[in-house]
């Protein structure tokens, strides 16, 4: 036990031996390490303090050489020996710091361009440089010195005064070192010999300088001092900097190297030609002089260098770019850019239009920003361009200038009168394009013409057995040219360019369509060359071409593009005495013309199936097919303009190959094409058609709601109780309140007279018409106030409706009213404005509603005070106009702003045309507003807004107020009920018809047809359907005595038992049930008198 007690202590002690020995040997290690970091932050703190004194003594001595306040080395003797210097100079440089040392480097800067004045060889700093031992030591010293003013440079704020002039002083010396012609020791006799070495010196720092960064430099003194509210630079320093920048690219000998970096940073800077041209006009000189527009179109139109500019600019400064390309343009617009307009200039424009188009999006988010250039962008615009961004888009605007416009379409001006000159020679062949226009298109594949186009007509032409193909001089089929021909082509590839700027530069849409329109002659050119495309402006190539690229983004097609879009902007702003009197700049001729043309081809583009219909819906545009909006917009807008005022016949609207019957059982069936058809150019189907289908609309929703006119006493009908006197009140008061669903529905009324008694009503169908007619006739009487008449006798709502009392509500009845009269066919004769019911049919809120067109249906004398205005010769000022319009309300004269502040803004030649639409505004909408929308949301509760889309504003008044045609006697005749005897050979009706035919003039027979239906105008679809069917009653008793269709009063009509004439009873009518009343006379000459006077008196039930 013993033995094992002593080994175990043994065991235990030399373990703690071993614990304590291992301790020993870290802590020693542990003890070495910090002496060993003491040694290491020793010499740390020693050298730090060391190089701390070092470089404390090298700015003492820095500061005893140079001084430490900004002196003057004006004069030489001030000038410390440029070797000391130097050597002070190249040992301060090693340990300059930005945030200590700036003020030390203002001082040295001033010393040393201070030297390069001096001809004395000890104190001219070159003079260093000159020593072989110290050349290579001096040229790294310079570069170095150069990229720290470079460093300065991007650190100072140019808006600050003192640092503005720090920017002036670095920018000169960089300026001084990068070439030798400052350098006074070089204009001197014995140094001449070194003058190319010296050069070569000079460049070599310069190229280090570009290699070091100097283009982004000179671009951030650029941004920063320009690109804001007013622009910091002044003159001297934007040209130094341009200066700077032409140097390296001068003397590379204009590489692509240099040209990218110059076209990156400098032509990069928001609105740079902008402020050349007004603040330093030499550095724009000097751009000339190095040729810098063609050198920069020649780089850029290549596709690989273009790809260097795309991955380089963001998008913003992409435009920024283009807007400098733009300006330089227009400076050089009578040197260099007629020789590169087409196709390099246009070319560069067109990409980097692309270019921008690729941050464009077509709505908000919150990745996108505000652009108010482009729209919504995807792409954050930094400070600086937002300040320049006014600059920038007055930049873009010179593209469609008159003088760059008149460069750029001169192809189109060619050819417009190569055209005109060969017209007289029908034989003749289209001429070659010149020579630089054939080179251009093998030059630059991109933008050749359409390889599409020739497939496409060369398909067809073989297919179709014609001989020939697209060849480069473009043979003309009899007079006319090829859609592919150069010349045509030419022009395709400008409108692209111009089409591509509509597009992207969406803000500016209409700045750039009234350029196009009013500072050039393009729009009718655009027009002449379609016309030189063949009777039906190049339909069949256009086509042609579509089917094979459906997606129409040829050039071709652009070329259509823009003319449609700038000739719809340009018609909705003529009034009449420019496009129906001056036929400026189209003729009717024209109008007509250019209307077949698109109403066949948009119809094509539809039936055909060029177009994507699977996805469209009424409520949906087609709006992923641009070309089929611009031709369809245009189309539209000129046949409102037609429906307005008629230049064309109405079957000129019509598709003669459209088969109506095929269609109709198509559109029946849901045959997408005829119902796209039907929704988009329902003219090209005759109004009667569409008449039937508007009525056949109504029935199917009448079959689904329930009640029909067999089912009149179902307890789905609605009993309302009416007082003559009080008709309006009675009626608002019980049918205001009905769901739209029940007046749709059967209306039955019961009439209390005078005394309060019921009266009898032969049909509810008759006595409820003749409640809608009353009814109709009370609430448009002018007396009410709710109504007006033009001078026409039109009706509009009245602007002092509020009046009367609950007027809003009275105007919803009213529409109502109305939408149910237009809902049963009941044919009611109330004139309306035309711009009222345009307004109805919703096409105010069309981009391409003019209120100055519509005007004229409201007040004609203030449309021909507007149209003065508009065509006035002299100062619009001097008419004392100001934007508000004065009203007299009830004697007092109450002054309405047409624009906030509006009293306070005189008229000028420059504002006229938006006054005279805000006028129009005013008139027509501002006035009324509420009247309208309450009308209008009457009517549109009973009437479908789709229905509508069906008619123009003339063809909805005929739909309310019956045909505008003659009365069809023959038809009315054939439609005739007779009753109490009469029948269609008795000698009374064969009088009758005898007189309306050959003794009633076409007024007269209108009245007559007012005197029994209550409407001078049959019905749309002719009397067959007339509701109730007209009819005639032989009277043999007074009014109060008639019982109706008795025994008795058959037997006497039909024998004529009365054998005395009834010369003393007029014929009377009850205008509910379209029936004629009349008396059985004897003398054919005394019905002619007494039917002639009750028509005239327009009386009806009163008289007997």
């Amino acid at each position: 036990m013993s033995s094992i007690n002593m080994f175990g202590t043994n065991s235990s002690n030399r373990g703690a031996f071993l614990e304590a020995t291992r301790e020993a040997r870290e802590e020693r290690a542990a003890e070495r390490r910090r002496d060993e970091a003491a040694v290491k932050v020793q010499a740390a703190v020693r050298g730090w303090l060391l190089r701390c004194s070092l470089h404390k003594q090298i700015r003492e001595k820095f500061d005893e050489l140079l001084g430490v306040e900004q002196g003057s080395f004006d004069q030489p003797p001030s000038l410390p020996p440029a070797l000391d210097v130097f050597v002070e100079v190249t040992r301060f440089i090693k340990i300059f710091r930005l945030d200590k040392d700036n003020k030390r480097f203002e001082i040295f800067t001033r010393y040393l361009l201070a030297s390069m004045d001096s001809e004395n060889m000890k104190l001219n700093y070159v003079a260093c440089g000159m020593n072989k031992e110290l050349t290579l030591q001096w040229i790294q010293h310079m570069k170095d010195i150069l990229i720290i003013a470079c460093k300065l440079l991007e650190s100072l704020q140019a808006e600050v005064s003192s640092e503005n002039r720090l920017i002036s002083l670095y920018l000169r010396l960089l300026l001084t070192f990068t070439a030798t012609n400052t350098w006074r020791i070089v204009r001197m006799q014995n140094f001449e010999p070194l003058r190319p070495a010296l050069n070569k010196l000079t460049e070599n720092i310069m190229g280090d300088l570009v290699y070091r960064g100097l283009y982004t430099t000179l671009n951030h003194v650029l941004v920063r001092g320009l690109c804001r509210g007013k622009a910091a630079l002044r003159g001297p320093a934007i040209t130094t900097i341009v200066t700077l920048a032409l140097r390296p690219l001068v003397a590379a000998q204009y590489s692509d190297k240099l040209l990218s970096l110059i076209t990156i940073h400098i032509l990069s800077v928001p609105a740079l030609i902008h402020h050349l041209v007004s603040l330093a006009s030499e550095a724009l000189q000097m751009f000339h002089i190095n040729e810098l527009f063609e050198r920069v179109v020649e780089f850029v139109q290549t596709e690989q260098n273009l790809r260097i500019i795309f991955n380089t600019l963001e998008g913003s400064y992409a435009l920024c770019l283009l807007a400098n390309l733009v300006h330089l343009a227009y400076e050089e617009r009578n040197d260099a850019l007629p020789k590169l307009a087409f196709p390099k200039f246009n070319f560069v424009v067109k990409r980097l239009l692309e270019k921008c188009a690729e941050y464009v999006t077509t709505k908000q988010s919150s990745l996108t920003q505000w652009h108010p250039v482009l729209g919504w962008f995807s792409r954050p615009l930094d400070q600086h361009l937002n300040e320049s961004l006014a600059l920038v888009k007055s930049q873009l605007q010179l593209l469609w200038s008159g003088c760059i416009i008149k460069v750029m379409l001169s192809s189109l001006c060619n050819l417009v009168a190569d055209h005109e000159m060969q017209s007289h020679e029908p034989n003749s062949i289209t001429g070659m394009t010149n020579s630089s226009t054939a080179s251009a298109f093998s030059n630059i594949g991109s933008i050749a013409p359409s390889v599409l186009l020739k497939k496409a007509l060369e398909h067809k032409l073989s297919s179709s057995g014609t001989v020939g193909s697209l060849r480069a001089g473009g043979l003309r089929y009899g007079s006319f040219r090829k859609l592919g021909s150069p010349a045509v082509s030419t022009v395709a590839m400008v409108c692209s360019m111009y089409h591509t700027a509509i597009t992207t530069l969406s803000q500016l849409r209409m700045d750039i369509l009234t350029g196009l329109c009013y500072k050039s002659d393009m729009v009718p050119q655009l027009w002449q060359v379609l016309l030189s495309l063949g009777t039906s402006c190049g339909l069949k190539s256009f086509l042609d071409l579509l089917s094979v690229s459906t997606k129409a983004t040829a050039p071709e097609f652009h070329l259509l593009m823009l003319f449609c879009d700038s000739t719809t902007h340009l018609v909705t702003v003529l009034d009449d005495l420019e496009m129906y009197e001056q036929q400026k700049p189209f003729t009717l001729a024209d109008y007509s013309a250019m209307a077949s043309f698109l109403n066949m081809f948009t119809y094509k583009i539809i039936q055909n199936g060029l177009v994507d219909l699977s996805s469209f819906t009424h409520f949906t545009k087609l709006s992923n097919h641009p070309l089929f909006v611009s031709a369809h917009t245009l189309l539209m807008l000129l046949y409102k303009r037609n429906s307005r005022r008629s230049y064309v016949p109405d079957t000129h609207w019509l598709i003669k190959e459209v088969r109506v019957s095929t269609f109709m059982t198509d559109l029946e069936h849901g045959k997408k094409t005829a119902q796209v058809l039907m929704q988009k150019m329902p003219h090209i189907i005759p109004h009667r058609e569409r008449v039937l289908l508007f009525r056949k609309h109504v029935n199917n929703e009448k079959a689904v709601i329930g009640p029909t006119d067999a089912a009149c006493a179902t307890p789905h009908s609605t009993l309302i109780t009416i007082h003559r006197s009080r008709l309006v009140e009675d009626g608002y008061r019980q049918l205001a309140s009905l769901s739209p669903q029940s007046l749709k529905g059967m209306i039955r009324v019961r009439f209390i007279n005078e005394q309060g008694l019921d009266e009898a009503g032969i049909d509810q169908d008759g006595v409820f018409k003749e409640f809608l007619e009353e009814t109709l006739k009370r609430v448009f009487h002018p007396s009410l106030n709710l109504f007006r008449l033009t001078s026409e006798e039109r009706l509009y709502p009245s602007p002092t409706s509020s009046m009367t009392e609950n007027h809003l509500q009275l105007f919803e009845f009213t529409g109502r009213m109305l939408g149910k009269a237009v809902y049963e066919g009941i044919v009611v004769d109330c004139p309306f404005a035309s711009f009222f019911l345009s307004q109805v049919l919703g096409e105010q809120q069309s981009a391409l509603y003019s209120s100055i067109d519509e005007l004229p249906s409201l007040d004609p004398e203030l449309y021909k005070s507007m149209t003065y205005i508009k065509h006035y010769d002299g100062d619009v000022s001097d008419l004392d106009l100001t934007f508000s319009y004065d009203e007299d309300y009830l004697g007092q004269i109450i002054t309405h702003e047409l624009r906030p502040g509006g009293k306070a803004v005189p008229v000028t030649n420059d504002n006229k045309i938006v006054y005279i639409h805000l006028m129009a505004h005013f008139k027509m909408h501002t006035q009324i507003r509420d009247q309208t929308k309450a009308f209008i949301r009457g009517f549109r509760s009973i009437i479908n807004p789709e229905w509508l889309s069906l008619f123009s504003v003339p063809e909805f008044q005929r739909l309310i107020s019956g045909d505008n045609v003659a009365v069809d006697l023959k038809d009315l005749r054939e439609n005739t009920l007779y009753y109490g005897g009469f029948h269609d050979k008795h000698r009374v009706v064969c009088w009758l018809w005898d007189i309306l035919e050959r003794d009633f003039k076409e007024e007269e027979r209108a009245l007559f047809l007012k005197f029994v239906t209550s409407c001078s105008k049959p019905p749309l679809l002719g009397f067959t359907h007339l509701e109730p069917p007209f009819s005639i009653r032989c009277v043999e008793v007074g009014d109060d005595e008639d019982t109706g269709d008795t025994i008795g009063s058959v037997i006497r009509g039909f024998f004529a038992i009365r054998k005395r004439d009834p010369v003393n009873r007029l014929p009377t009518s009850s205008t509910c049930f379209n029936l004629l009343k009349l008396p059985n006379y004897q003398r054919k000459s005394t019905l002619r008198e007494k039917l002639r006077y009750a028509i005239t008196s327009n009386t009806g039930f009163e008289l007997s």
